[in-house]
């Protein structure tokens, strides 16, 4: 690192677990829901419809971008009723799927590596998602977590970050952001005064580096080279 960190930000899905199995295994538990409370919308959708319905609900809703589970929301009431199902039945069924949502499988360096990191810096969650740190049971290695939907904006506003930096009680020169996706968390935080590491778990074909950021293949280079 260029200066040493005081404090930590960390995105979530992608960066501590992969988010995309996570999804495919909570839409199935959805779908056995539907499939017992309101049949007519199982049969209407299947997973991949409802997951179609829900894209469409966020390309018609940009003002939303914020709230993932708004859009999950809306777009389970929308099926309902166009199944003809009881579309009050939005909230239970978003319900299921967000418990089920939390189910995640962490990469494997990541309990370690947030045991040693957590050791030495304050750590604070930094998201676009819906993950719910105490339901995942990681919520003891955190001073907190910013999300997009609590504060109204999305990374890479640099809002979203300055915030978390006010949280954690440093200037943004001061914390280094981690996380996996380049234009949200590398870009972002670097616009935003951070310092940063992309946590670039599988290779593309951009540069390896550049100015403001660092890159590692996982959790346990990144604390080797923090911690020394």
């Amino acid at each position: 690192m260029h200066t040493p960190p005081l404090a930590l930000t960390l995105d979530l899905d992608d960066t501590l677990w992969p988010i995309w199995p996570a999804i495919e295994r909570a839409e199935s538990v959805l779908h056995a829901w539907l499939a017992v409370h309101a049949p007519a919308t199982a049969h209407r959708f299947n997973p991949r419809g409802l997951r179609s319905l829900r894209d469409a609900v966020a390309l018609e809703n940009p003002h939303w971008v914020h709230d993932l589970s708004a859009i999950r929301r809306e777009s389970l009431r929308r099926a309902l009723l166009l199944a003809g199902d009881d579309p009050s039945l939005d909230q239970a069924a978003f319900d299921i799927f967000f418990d089920a949502r939390q189910q995640v499988v962490l990469y494997d360096d990541a309990l370690a590596a947030l045991r040693r990191l957590s050791q030495r810096f304050p750590l604070m969650a930094l998201t676009n998602g819906n993950a719910d740190l105490d339901r995942i049971g990681l919520a003891a290695f955190f001073r907190g977590s910013v999300t997009a939907r609590s504060l109204g904006v999305a990374k890479p506003d640099s809002r979203i970050f300055h915030h978390a930096c006010a949280s954690l009680g440093c200037a943004p020169a001061q914390v280094l952001h981690v996380g996996d996706d380049f234009e949200l968390d590398v870009a972002g935080a670097v616009n935003a005064g951070l310092q940063a590491v992309w946590l670039r778990r599988e290779s593309v074909a951009v540069p390896s580096a550049g100015e403001g950021y660092r890159v590692f293949t996982d959790l346990t280079a990144l604390a080797d080279a923090l911690l020394g």
